[in-house]
């Protein structure tokens, strides 16, 4: 495959991530309090694990990682771990579509991260495309410490750690098949959770003390699972075809299917300033797949 015809097919899995992201966050909503943060965590990546494992044992992509390499597993465990935990804590004070918003200056640091971590090349458009979806996402929501308090930081906390999450995955994906990735990070963050879960089991403090789920959150949290198994799927794909710098922009497409299910799960209809931003949001991911596209079109200069 063409070098711009993987980065065309990265985008595309990544406009996926940003269709089926979202309603993993909308069903850790409706689960709300009724258990505690750190378990509807847990439970997402066991079920990531569950489903993956055999899958990969089966397809004959599994194997023995080094010392290294599992290092870098369960450090890109943990940062997803907290980042979900913290998102998901978030959720139960604030609409789906606000703390999407608080959470896309992620986006804009993945950018930066990409060209210093990672030295991919950043232009300036890319730059443009990204900072005005970045403004697109501030005209949504405007975030107001005022109306939500400390717990409006914790989506700015998830996007710190989900760039940098972003930034392993990309540097691991070109390595191994992301079906194998997803499959160690489901398996690499059960150790770190689970010991979490048994020290604070009867502990009384909500956001970690495990309890049993009656039959609505049993089948809630199984539609989380397997959404955010989906959505972590189709960033893989997207990290291993093309760029951190590339991708970035795209990802703003998130926060439309978040005001969409926001307004049709739980009845958030944005004004028309927030309607402004979507517009501006959808525009600056348009212009990078359509610039890969063109890319990808334009005839190579003869020898």
């Amino acid at each position: 495959m063409e070098p711009t015809a993987r980065v065309s097919l990265g985008i595309l899995f990544m406009v996926g991530f940003a269709l089926i992201a979202p309603v993993m966050d909308s069903f850790a909503k409706l689960i709300g309090d009724g258990m505690a943060v750190a378990q509807v965590a847990t439970v997402r990546f066991f079920t990531q694990a569950a489903m993956l494992m055999p899958l990969a044992a089966a397809m004959g992509w599994l194997h023995r990682p080094r010392r290294r390499e599992l290092a870098l597993h369960l450090v890109r465990a943990a940062l997803l771990l907290v980042a979900t935990g913290c998102f998901f804590y978030s959720l139960q004070f604030m609409p789906v579509a606000d703390a999407i918003a608080i959470f896309f200056v992620e986006p804009f640091i993945l950018t930066l991260l990409g060209g210093l971590l990672l030295g991919e090349p950043i232009g300036a458009r890319r730059y443009i495309a990204c900072t005005v979806g970045f403004c697109g996402a501030l005209l949504i929501i405007r975030p107001s410490f005022q109306d939500f308090g400390l717990v409006a930081v914790l989506p700015l906390v998830t996007a710190f750690l989900f760039a940098f999450y972003m930034i392993l995955t990309r540097r691991m994906a070109t390595r191994m098949h992301p079906i194998t990735l997803q499959a160690y990070t489901g398996l690499a963050a059960l150790p770190i959770a689970l010991p979490i879960l048994w020290a604070f089991d009867g502990s009384g403090i909500g956001p970690l003390d495990p309890s049993w789920p009656d039959t609505r959150i049993f089948w809630l949290l199984m539609v989380m699972g397997l959404c955010a198994t989906a959505s972590h799927i189709c960033i893989s794909f997207a990290l291993k075809f093309a760029p951190t710098s590339v991708l970035a922009p795209v990802q703003y497409l998130e926060i439309v299917t978040a005001t969409a299910l926001g307004y049709y799960i739980f009845g958030d209809l944005p004004d028309a300033v927030s309607f402004a931003g979507i517009a501006l949001i959808v525009a600056s991911g348009l212009f990078v797949f359509l610039r890969e596209r063109h890319l990808e079109r334009r005839p190579l200069p003869q020898p």
